[in-house]
């Protein structure tokens, strides 16, 4: 039904086109036809005691001048997209010629980028020139997200803290960048039980990290946390396979206190990261991973010699 809509519509802006087209033509024509209204040339019509319409015809560079217009109108629109549907006789398109431009841009940067292949990351960390070129990868595809320093904020991850969701090594890294992330917590008020049994856990959870907690609340609520423990394990420690989060490190994404676990508990939670595989070469996502992975190493590993 939509495809035969969505015909519809392209025959209906291209008629719609075609009749324009014509339409100017024929009242190019018409005007051209006109005869004088009166002995002296004039429409009858005065302005100001004597500012008379005289009825002269259009200067003839002027109605050719349109006549141009027009066919080159028609011609654009045979040989480039513009007729509803009609791709055009050059088979030209805007997102045709944007592939063509960026595949030429990766040609030109190849032999740049060669020169970082399958060279270990701690060597890509300590090259300049690479850190260089990942640094404005991240500034032009992540800072929107993670931050010009990469340290995020609420429901962005902060990457230079070497607490990953989904793995932290170069690999993942570039697993992560290519192929983009979905962490999706489901709602799960119903399986813990009772909003009582709702507040324990997040009293539990907060104890996890030795953060300040009701120790009765807590103690009730860790018996109910096996409801969490499928995906966060039974410590809490998380699982990167899944990209649960670790919630004994006191780092919190989404919120930090009763209140906010709460919420998660009885909300659920879905976080996308969408994939840049197809915007980055693959040999750019090398070298902005070597980057977001060297963001949060210690300064003596990025040193060394």
């Amino acid at each position: 039904m939509s495809d035969f809509i969505n015909s519809g519509w392209a025959l209906f802006v291209a008629g719609a086109t075609i009749v324009s087209l014509v339409f100017c033509l024929a009242l190019l024509f018409i005007a051209a036809r006109r005869r004088v209204m009166a002995d002296d040339n004039t429409t009858g019509h005065v302005w100001d005691d004597n500012l008379v319409e005289l009825n002269n015809p259009l200067p003839r560079w002027w109605m050719w001048l349109f006549i141009i217009t027009v066919l080159f109108a028609a011609i654009y629109l045979t040989t480039y997209p513009g007729l509803g549907s009609h791709q055009g006789t050059l088979g030209w398109s805007s997102a045709g010629q944007l592939d063509a431009e960026k595949a030429k841009a990766r040609e030109a940067a190849a032999p740049v980028y060669a020169a970082f292949t399958g060279k270990p990351v701690e060597e890509l960390a300590r090259n300049e020139q690479a850190m260089g070129i990942g640094e404005r990868l991240f500034a032009n595809n992540c800072a929107t997200c993670h931050g010009a320093d990469a340290r995020g904020s609420k429901g962005f991850p902060n990457l230079t803290d070497r607490d990953w969701l989904w793995g932290g090594s170069h690999e993942k890294i570039v697993e992560t960048i290519t192929q983009g992330r979905q962490g999706m917590m489901p709602p799960m008020a119903a399986a813990v039980g009772s909003s009582q049994d709702v507040r324990n856990v997040a009293q539990y959870v907060l104890s996890l990290s030795g953060a300040p907690h009701d120790a009765i609340a807590a103690h009730l609520g860790k018996d109910k946390f096996s409801a969490c423990a499928a995906c966060h394990g039974p410590r809490g420690q998380g699982n990167p396979a899944l990209g649960a989060p670790n919630l004994s490190d006191r780092i919190w994404l989404h919120g930090y206190g009763e209140a906010a676990i709460i919420a998660m508990i009885t909300n659920g939670k879905t976080n996308v990261m969408p994939a840049h595989g197809t915007r980055l070469s693959p040999e750019q996502i090398n070298v902005l991973a070597a980057y977001v992975w060297n963001l949060s190493q210690p300064a003596t590993v990025a040193k060394a010699p």
